[in-house]
């Protein structure tokens, strides 16, 4: 998988927004679902490229498309 470098908390829930997700709950993570799979991302600046690598296997995508989303 390529590397993805940190990227804002706040930047990558747009990019999920774009890919379907919502905003399910908020506190010190965000909580994010598309209706069938549930994401936690932590509010971190920035978002350590391996836990950001997790989330978006989590998600379903592949890094070239979140890139895309970005």
């Amino acid at each position: 998988m390529p590397k993805l470098s940190g990227i804002n908390h706040e930047r990558a829930v747009r990019a999920f927004e774009k890919a379907g997700y919502w905003i399910s709950r908020q506190g010190k993570h965000i909580a994010m679902t598309n209706g069938e799979r549930i994401i936690t991302i932590p509010r971190a600046n920035p978002i350590n490229s391996f836990a950001m690598a997790g989330i978006v296997k989590g998600a379903g995508l592949n890094m070239e498309e979140f890139k895309k989303l970005l």
